[in-house]
């Protein structure tokens, strides 16, 4: 029998069992009323976890094929928009956008660092051409988060969009779509939503289906006219959609639901801290601080003399534990960790151990332990709240 593998990546994401078993459905005709009434608990569904009273489009395709919808069917060529970096994905949006012909103004920020909000505004104070502005949730590549609550505000304020980049966060770390005033809000199957790839969720608010109106974009497979009206005619999408995955999606769906989201995110801080605390204790370096670390992904600083790739290959070849490194300028740098969706505690403690044991193997001193201790105290501290 194969053994288990423990999946500690940013997404794809381990998948509940029952989740699994619900693919295995049989296929039905997407224009069936039996695929009518699956896409429509589906869509219910994901309005309670993006909580929004929104339109809420179902795509098949991965998360950056949503991103890309978010540009073509709110804007023009030549608009205006201001993208805000803090890592990779943040330029990728800003990328995807430049591709469409779209005015990209770039605010950088450092890696490891979140967005500074007062810099923000004064580029909205200085220009009042900006249609939109990009922002990435979580920036995976780091292991940030940025909040879009005061974002949001700006984009109320100065009359733009504000179009959020949620593909590694949503159903992990809370997001109040409505409350929050995002316009478009773009999350994929594989990650927080403990599904298989396959399918990109999209919220679009009344003022980004407005704007959409008049934009000169090319699209059709991404128009998210096309998907509204057939979802609000005939409860179908414009395509074949991705049916195994929308069984799986609707049984995650059903046990989101009934957790709660408070107790879902409670739950990503805890095994967050965890794995935090872990790390420090093992004597490995955080990239990022506590107070913007994401609760989806932790980034630690490479020990010096152990090279990415070994440790990598050390955890799958002995533990089969699989984690990933980053993109860019952080390449060779920092390792990662995810902690999103179903991910165990006993998938925290199995990664927690085979990181002491494959670093005491490298070369790296290490008390074998420590870094357990660290986590089980976090476990019980929490437990006894």
């Amino acid at each position: 029998m194969k053994e288990k593998r423990t999946l500690m990546l940013p997404g794809p994401t381990p998948i509940p069992n029952k989740a699994r078993l619900a693919s295995a459905e049989e296929i039905i005709g997407h224009r069936e009323l039996e695929c009518e009434e699956l896409l429509e608990e589906v869509v219910e569904g994901l309005k309670y976890v993006f909580q929004t009273k929104n339109d809420v489009l179902v795509l098949t395709c991965s998360g950056t094929g949503g991103l890309e919808a978010s540009i073509a069917n709110t804007l023009s060529k030549g608009d205006k928009v201001l993208s805000l970096c803090t890592g990779a994905f943040g330029e990728r949006y800003a990328a995807i956008a430049d591709n469409y012909g779209v005015n990209v103004e770039r605010l950088d920020f450092n890696w490891g660092e979140s967005i500074d909000i007062e810099l923000v505004e004064e580029r909205l104070k200085e220009d009042n051409n900006i249609k939109a502005i990009l922002m990435t949730h979580n920036e995976t590549s780091t292991g940030v988060i940025n909040h879009p609550k005061p974002i949001g505000k700006l984009a109320q304020k100065y009359d733009c969009l504000l179009l959020i980049d949620a593909v590694s966060s949503l159903a992990g770390i809370e997001l109040k779509t409505d409350e929050w005033g995002a316009d478009v809000v773009v999350t994929s199957s594989q990650k927080a939503l403990m599904t298989s790839p396959g399918l990109c969720l999209v919220s679009v608010s009344p003022k980004a289906i407005k704007a959409g109106e008049s934009t000169d974009l090319p699209k059709f497979y991404w128009s998210f006219k096309r998907a509204k009206d057939r979802y609000d005619s005939k409860r179908q999408t414009p395509s074949t959609p991705a049916i195994s995955t929308l069984y799986m999606l609707r049984e995650v769906l059903r046990e989101i639901k009934e957790e709660g989201l408070e107790n879902v995110f409670r739950r990503h801080k805890i095994v967050t801290k965890a794995i935090r605390e872990s790390m420090k204790a093992i004597g490995l370096e955080l990239l990022v601080s506590d107070k913007i670390a994401s609760k989806t992904v932790t980034a630690v600083k490479l020990p010096k003399g152990i090279e990415y790739d070994i440790l990598r290959q050390k955890l799958i070849d002995d533990y089969n534990v699989y984690i990933t490194g980053s993109k860019g300028q952080l390449k060779g740098k920092v390792f990662r960790i995810g902690h999103l969706g179903n991910v165990s505690r006993i998938d925290i403690l199995s990664t927690i151990s085979a990181l002491e044991l494959a670093l005491l193997k490298l070369g790296f001193e290490v008390e074998l332990g420590i870094g357990l201790q660290a986590a089980q105290k976090v476990f019980y501290e929490e437990e006894r709240r």
